[in-house]
């Protein structure tokens, strides 16, 4: 490592590991919001690619004493967030249902009007 560098080896790998990191959820979300399935494909790919290239350069990394770790969180704690979590998802299930559940039913009573002959809304 030359000594008169503006940033250290560790904190250019550091800066790449980040940006895989965005990288990976932008492509994650144009795989996500494509209605191509060719496209798709290849965002996934990307997506593939990027993670094991993020998960290398981790590693590497790692083995380098360059990455200091996550602090481990405790059973207790994963348990409540994982709770959360799954509350969360419950909630937005019960959303969308009702929303749906809402949608056909207007979508049925303007059928029955028009079937009927009634003037609709």
């Amino acid at each position: 490592m030359m000594t008169n560098q503006l940033l250290t080896e560790k904190d250019l790998l550091g800066t790449t590991l980040a940006d895989l990191r965005r990288s990976v959820r932008e492509y994650a979300t144009a795989a996500t919001e494509s209605s191509c399935p060719m496209v798709r494909q290849m965002f996934t790919q990307l997506t593939d690619s990027t993670l094991k290239l993020q998960g290398d350069m981790y590693q590497l990394m790692a083995s380098n004493n360059m990455y200091s770790g996550v602090s481990k969180a405790g059973r207790q704690e994963v348990s409540k967030r994982l709770q959360s979590a799954q509350q969360t998802m419950a909630q937005d299930q019960q959303f969308v249902q009702q929303q749906m559940a809402g949608s056909m039913g207007a979508q049925m009573s303007s059928m029955q009007n028009q079937m009927s002959g009634a003037p609709t809304l």
